[in-house]
């Protein structure tokens, strides 16, 4: 939970939490599993890593929000009391860092001697062994200094640039004479593993690179060494692409790709120790007077802590065997979906039946059309070498890319380029609005006419991410509900800024920009109706961040109105619960295991008919104003069934679960009875399916 001294006061008018102060919240709901003792010792060194990396997205995309709302305010753009509040979440933020960083690092000092007891040498501030020296030496002179490229500050600064999140050295000293130099050496984390790993006897030692460069300062310069204190800059990531019409957006955003890493900096991060006259010349050599300057432990992107292994698997989790969903033997998958649904739900169930589903469109004789959205697509894609194949052997493939998926851009225009040499249709979205849709449209054709098979999912099209990320994918034959899916393709075709209403007619699917709000809307007003009539009125969300406020404020009306409402919220979430008068009848619970939750699931009770969707849409002001989203529904009673009992294991999960109170705070669940860990008990239910 957090720190007694801490007191997170909702803000306006005590009716929303701040999404920033939310997102720090849940970050240290990851730290509380790096805490949890019962948990193997490399995955609590793995929850430290999950929390570094948040820590440094955090940096990147929300502290240069953060820093212009301070700029406007400066210039008189923004009134007292909103300035005020910012101020306010700025400070507070900064606060809930500093705390939790403590508790990182005493986490951390824990681990160590426990490694240690199982013959594990992470060497983490301790001077390096003479015992394997000889090997370490080695290592530097044949490996890592070829990548060296120290720079003395007095002479070369206008020369260098130190680039976002990479590692460095500040080496502080004299040189011929009494006057204070200052040399910068790069921790080439890019080109070598930020770990040596090596064996002596049953001892296994883990090195950081840096302590190598420190080890060896003497064969970089022949000055006199007095300190030496590692350093990195956080940069903004965001990228600036204005109105840019869609012939000239690949090749804007591979331009602002590249310029990404040479953004304006928003942290300077620096080891303890650093003398104030260099960071001054630091941050004045390299323009960086307005970054936020905050003191560290001596070693920075700790997200690496997952980047070394032992070979001890008792200090890893029991490994979960994927389950194998298979396809009846006597037939083709495809000709099984067309007669019957099929859900998969990663990463309990394995993913080979998704890839098989493409793989087997692509060589299909009846097939004559693939269409698919791209949002974060794996490094080397069995999916979209798939499409690749499907084109060569004369199927019209259509590929909605969406460039501007935060940090996999680059990913994305490497396939791109790949599908049109292989002569895909690739359709790139407007810069104002994203495609976040997770759909899938396969188009057959027979002497009877044609017909559709589809695949619709709450999470990316992505193997890889498939394998930690819950998620879940529908393989369906529904014509009608099929047939919509086929006219969105349609008009993201010839996509704007906005989607008109009006073309585009939906009865089954939910869809940003179309229906969407509305809709969700009036299924919450539903329940409201049947709990004034004294009915069952009930509504179960699954979200990954919860901050659109008018959805927020039915939510509110509906708890007023008696309808009991059941959230689960991994990350964000404004609403505040449990509020005599506002929120008395909606409860917030966060699950964080060994599994990301990523599946977004809504349930209305519709007295005792349940309703139930899936879907690729957060309730966040990005995702119902600025993206194409689709939420589809769950007709096969079967399907729905199984869905609903997962939802009831993650309801009375007391093991991973934590409510959110009105505080913001993380309070464990200590209701009575058996442990629950839901994903445990949805592995072992799927089992027994």
């Amino acid at each position: 939970m957090l720190p007694k001294e801490i007191t997170i006061a909702p803000v306006n008018h005590q009716r929303y939490f701040d999404r920033d102060i939310s997102w720090l919240s849940f970050n240290e709901r990851v730290l509380m599993e790096a805490e949890r003792e019962s948990l193997p010792l490399m995955e609590r060194m793995n929850f430290l890593s999950i929390y570094s990396s948040n820590l440094d997205e955090f940096y990147r995309v929300r502290m240069p929000v953060l820093n212009a709302l301070h700029k406007l305010h400066k210039k008189k753009f923004l009134d007292k009391d909103l300035a005020e509040k910012h101020a306010d979440v700025a400070a507070l933020s900064s606060d809930m860092i500093a705390q939790q960083l403590n508790r990182f690092g005493l986490v951390l000092q824990r681990l160590i001697p426990e490694l240690e007891a199982h013959d594990v040498y992470f060497l983490y501030g301790k001077n390096l062994p003479q015992e394997i020296m000889p090997q370490i030496t080695h290592y530097f002179f044949t490996q890592v200094l070829a990548f060296l490229k120290p720079v003395l500050i007095q002479i070369n600064s206008l020369h260098f640039f130190p680039e976002n999140n990479q590692l460095y050295l500040a080496v502080t000293g004299r040189h011929h004479g009494p006057e204070e130099a200052l040399l910068v050496v790069n921790i080439p984390t890019e080109e070598l593993p930020r770990f040596y790993e090596t064996a002596v006897g049953k001892k296994q030692y883990v090195v950081f690179l840096d302590d190598i460069i420190k080890a060896h300062l003497h064969i970089l310069t022949n000055m006199q060494v007095e300190g030496c204190y590692s350093f990195k800059v956080t940069r903004d990531a965001d990228l600036a692409l204005g109105d840019i019409y869609e012939q000239d957006l690949a090749a804007a955003i591979e331009a602002q790709v590249a310029k990404r890493d040479l953004g304006l900096a928003t942290r300077f991060l620096y080891e303890p120790g650093l003398p104030e006259g260099a960071i001054e010349r630091l941050l004045e050599k390299f323009g960086m007077e307005k970054a936020v300057v905050v003191e560290g432990g001596a070693y920075h992107n700790l997200r690496d802590l997952n980047l070394f292994s032992v070979k001890l698997p008792d200090l890893y989790y029991t490994k979960w065997p994927q389950i194998q969903k298979t396809a009846a033997t006597d037939g083709l998958l495809l000709e099984q979906v067309a007669k019957q649904d099929i859900m998969l739900h990663t990463p309990y169930h394995s993913y080979d039946m998704v890839l098989r589903f493409f793989n087997e469109a692509a060589i299909a004789a009846d097939v004559t059309h693939i269409y698919i959205t791209m949002y974060r697509v794996a490094s080397s894609s069995r999916i979209v070498n798939a499409l690749i194949s499907a084109a060569h052997n004369g199927k019209k493939v259509t590929v909605v890319v969406e460039l501007k998926a935060r940090f996999d851009e680059a990913n994305n225009l490497k396939w791109a380029k790949r599908l049109k040499e292989a002569g895909v249709q690739v359709l790139y979205t407007h810069t104002a609005l994203k495609v976040h849709a997770k759909i899938a449209l396969v188009k057959r054709k027979n002497a009877a006419g044609s017909t559709y098979l589809g695949l619709l999912a709450t999470g990316n099209l992505n193997e890889v991410t498939a394998r930690f990320y819950t998620d879940h994918v529908l393989l369906t034959g529904q014509q009608e509900l099929l047939k919509e899916v086929k006219k969105l393709f349609s008009l993201m075709k010839n996509m704007g800024e906005t989607m008109q209403q009006n073309k585009l007619k939906c009865r089954h699917l939910l869809v940003a920009q179309v229906n969407l709000h509305e809709r969700l809307l009036e299924l919450i007003d539903r329940e409201i109706v049947n709990a004034g009539q004294g009915l069952p009125a009930r509504v179960i969300i699954k979200l990954n961040n919860l901050e659109e406020r008018v959805l927020i404020e039915k939510l509110y009306e509906a708890s007023a109105a008696g309808v009991q409402i059941q959230l689960i919220i991994r990350g964000i979430c404004c609403l505040i619960p449990g509020v005599v008068g506002m929120s008395e009848h909606i409860s917030v619970r966060r699950i964080v295991d060994r599994y990301l939750e990523h599946g977004r699931v809504y349930i209305f009770h519709n007295n005792g008919m349940d309703d139930l969707f899936l879907g690729s849409a957060d309730w966040m002001n990005r995702n119902i104003y600025k993206r194409i989203e689709v939420c589809f529904p769950v007709y096969d009673k079967h399907l729905k069934t199984e869905l609903i009992e997962m939802i009831a294991l993650q309801l009375k999960d007391n093991t991973q679960a934590v409510m959110i109170n009105e505080s913001l705070e993380n309070v464990l669940v200590t209701q009575k009875g058996p442990k629950i860990q839901s994903q445990s008990a949805i592995y072992s239910m799927l089992q027994k399916a």
